[in-house]
């Protein structure tokens, strides 16, 4: 089934993107989530109406995300955790305690946004990539010290 995205979904495509997809991915997620309608002529028409404003809220967007960008990149983090003697951490930092150490300096980060590979199991600082917006980044700097 063709279908036309009316959002951007990870790993398929952007806004207006004519994509083919599996029948039953089409009908049973992206049309009842309102990711995406069928590629019919009607909606070939709608679809270049509405695409101007949409381009518009979406440059709105990645503006706003480019200003909690620069707020993130200057952030540092602190975190106090038992060590061994060898300075491997006895638990470790998580995507989720990175999520509220933000959240306590008044940034609103989904953990699923926190690009943290693995979690952090020793002491010293760890650059984070957070993702903003899907076209904006940012790095933190994540300090972990013996407690």
């Amino acid at each position: 089934m063709i279908v036309i995205l009316k959002n951007e979904v990870d790993n398929l495509g952007l806004f207006g993107a004519e994509v083919k997809v599996a029948d039953g991915y089409a009908r049973n997620y992206l049309i009842p989530k309102g990711l995406a309608v069928p590629a019919t002529p009607g909606n070939l028409k709608q679809f270049e109406a509405e695409k101007e404003a949409f381009m518009k809220k979406a440059a709105l967007k990645i503006a706003k995300a480019e200003q909690v960008k620069t707020g993130l990149q200057g952030v540092t983090l602190n975190f106090a955790r038992k060590a061994a003697d060898d300075d491997r951490l006895f638990g470790s930092v998580t995507a989720h305690d990175i999520e509220e150490a933000l959240k306590e300096k008044g940034f609103s980060v989904e953990k699923k946004d926190i690009l943290l590979g693995e979690p952090i199991k020793h002491l010293g600082q760890s650059t984070v990539t957070v993702k903003v917006h899907s076209k904006v980044t940012a790095d933190i700097t994540v300090e972990v010290v013996k407690e």
